[in-house]
């Protein structure tokens, strides 16, 4: 009865073996090429140890169906189709296995880590990206395609070969019956991981403070999986984080905006407050330059590479934000912030979310009840992540995207070329202003973006040592001509729209998105969210500000700066009043930082709370004892943002 049994399972074994033994011949991979990134030998075996555990409950989900009906289906006259069609799923499994880890190493050195729910996202614009991968990334694409075909061939010639031993077996009632349980327990058990509360996740696996480390626990099929599943969680962070009352956090977030309490008075919008500009006067015009992916280490003033030039004498000019940190690694996370001032959590950013689409507030809404024109303008499909969307049912009445734009002359892969959009602001800026009504235009860059695609013979490369060349690699070169040129065309269009009469009224904003990249071997790369900020004609002539500033700050300063007086839910601080203090709160995958004057509270889903010192300087870490109230604080942030989302408390429809 056991060979008879053993017959049964034995696809199962074989497939489940084979598989274990790839993904960790992968995992093996992964970690000697990042093997500088493990202190001892003891997290490498801890490594493999909670790998395989992830690795068992892969199996477990891929096998669980065919599992269920393989030892009936065996038993009766259509085991020849079932054959069959037990080899097309476990081939389907296989390759799609094989691709997730194929494609692995090209996303961790974008992102940091494995495969997760930005690999998701991005697949809902296949055009954007397939021009991008295109472009950018040929020689990956036909490594990860050569292989794969391949592979196939061998997988399916394999399954072939090991799959119909079994269509002799001579299978029974009992035979059935024990083979079923047998799959079924050890399927079960594997899947669990557990035999505890809760199945086995990422947080019972993750054992490291280096993100990257604890990213290569999972195999990049689960990975992606697990980010799928947390779709439908993304309106409670509580789920991640741990509880705390609605009242405790309601008092917690009020108290960090440096509003007085009297200033919220509306039960139904908790965070409502009125705020009182410091500009008393006719209110003047916004145009808000989110630059593409430009952090702190490209631009000289901040610290950084010196290829940014135009930014650095315009922060000389304006008053400049030296430690202003982005919330996010995304552009729609930095639209988020700079447009709606809402905190950053752990779910998709607003911009992208069902309940958020319309009467969310944003400055947009806010000013269009002011009497503004809201305006919206890029070089490429505005559909793109959601924006238009979002925006059209959010307060902008107006859309210009690359079908909108006059014979642009560089056209990339994501739209036209900064210097094309640019040259359209100036086109719309100058029709808003002659309507003799107040406007307000966001304009969005894309030319520094990967694949780094702009016009020849504009700016010339820098010249680089033979040891910055080995240093940076042919990609970050790239990037580096790329961000050349993007700062080459703000300055450009600065100077000419200080020639222009809408000059005169208008409060300009120039701030990034995020970084290029955040990568590190802490929990939150704090340093890879420092981004220039600089608002021009500020009313204050040239400032350099030295306070930690956050994205959410910006845009309830820059009401103020404009002499508009609004009720509004914005948790960020008026940074033109004196009693503001320096903080910043990021979102990292699944760990949140939230930063007082260099003290850090980090955040992870289902463990305590963490304490560092920041050495800006060092861009170290340092651990602490916990600040057992930094924290109340920290967890009361990341919280709110769903709760508001949850119960409408960010509106635009406030009376």
């Amino acid at each position: 009865m056991f060979a008879s049994v053993y017959s049964v399972l034995r696809p199962f074994i074989i497939f489940s073996a084979a598989l274990i033994i790839f993904l960790t011949a992968t995992r093996l991979g992964l970690a000697m090429w990042q093997v500088q990134r493990f202190d001892t030998a003891s997290s490498l075996i801890q490594l493999f140890v909670n790998g395989f555990r992830i690795d068992l409950s892969s199996i477990g989900y891929l096998c669980a169906l065919p599992a269920l009906l393989h030892p009936w289906l065996i038993a009766t006259k259509f085991k020849s189709i079932w054959f069959n069609c037990l080899k097309i799923w476990f081939f389907i499994a296989a390759i799609a296995v094989l691709f997730f880890e194929l494609a692995t190493p090209a996303f961790i050195m974008e992102y940091g880590f494995r495969p997760n729910r930005l690999f998701i996202e991005y697949l809902a614009y296949p055009d954007e990206v397939t021009k991008m991968l295109v472009n950018g990334h040929l020689l990956t694409l036909i490594v990860v395609f050569s292989t794969l075909i391949v592979a196939s061939k061998f997988i399916w010639k394999y399954l072939g070969e090991f799959l119909p031993a079994g269509t002799g077996t001579n299978t029974n009632l009992k035979i059935s019956v024990v083979s079923f349980f047998t799959l079924f327990i050890v399927l079960l058990l594997c899947a669990r991981g557990t035999v505890g509360h809760r199945p086995i996740n990422p947080a019972l696996v993750y054992f490291s403070t280096d993100p990257l480390i604890n990213s290569l626990t999972l195999n990049s099929t689960y990975s992606l999986a697990y980010a799928l599943n947390q779709f439908g969680d993304e309106k409670n962070a509580a789920k991640l984080y741990g509880k705390m009352s609605d009242e405790r956090i309601i008092e917690l977030v009020r108290q960090e905006t440096k509003l007085p309490q009297s200033s919220f008075a509306n039960s139904q919008y908790p965070t409502l407050a009125k705020r009182s500009p410091s500009y008393q006067g006719k209110p003047k015009n916004l145009v808000i330059i989110l630059e593409e992916s430009l952090g702190a280490q490209y631009v000289s003033s901040l610290g950084g590479i010196p290829i940014t030039p135009e930014i650095d004498k315009l922060s000389a000019q304006g008053w400049a934000f030296n430690r202003l940190y982005a919330t996010g690694t995304r552009s729609v996370r930095g639209i988020e912030a700079v447009i709606t001032g809402f905190t950053p959590t752990p779910s998709r950013a607003v911009v992208k979310l069902d309940k958020s689409q319309k009467d969310f507030f944003t400055i947009a809404s806010l000013l269009k009840r002011n009497g503004y024109q809201t305006q919206f303008i890029y070089g490429g499909e505005s559909h793109f992540d959601n924006m238009k969307s979002f925006f059209l049912g959010n307060g902008f009445t107006d859309i210009v995207d690359f079908n909108d734009i006059e014979n642009p002359q560089f056209v990339a892969s994501w739209g036209a070329s900064d210097e094309d959009l640019f040259n359209q602001a100036d086109i719309e800026l100058a029709k808003l202003h002659k309507s003799n009504k107040p406007f307000f235009s966001f304009v969005f860059t894309s030319s520094n973006h990967d694949p780094f695609e702009i016009p020849e013979g504009v700016i010339s490369p820098i010249k680089y040592t033979e040891e910055q060349l080995q240093r940076y690699g042919d990609k970050e070169l790239l990037r580096h001509k790329a961000i050349q040129y993007a700062d080459y065309a703000l300055g450009k269009f600065i100077e000419k729209a200080k020639t222009q009469p809408y000059w005169q009224d208008t409060v300009f904003l120039i701030v990034a998105d995020h970084d290029a990249r955040a990568t590190g071997s802490d929990l939150v790369p704090i340093n890879n969210f420092h981004i220039p900020g600089v608002i021009l004609n500020s009313g204050n002539g040239p400032k350099s500000d030295e306070r930690i500033v956050s994205q959410i700050d910006l845009a309830p300063t820059l009401l103020s700066l404009m002499g508009v007086e609004n009720h509004s839910p914005m948790l960020g601080q008026d940074l033109t009043n004196p009693n503001s203090s320096g903080r910043a709160m990021m979102q990292y995958a699944e760990n949140f930082a939230y930063m007082v004057d260099d003290e850090v509270t980090i955040l992870q889903p289902s463990k305590p709370a963490l304490n560092f010192e920041y050495d800006v300087n060092k861009n170290r870490l340092t651990p602490k004892a916990e600040n057992v109230y930094l924290s109340e604080v920290a967890l009361a942030h990341v919280l709110w943002g769903s709760l508001a989302y949850k119960n409408g408390w960010y509106s635009a429809l406030y009376n």
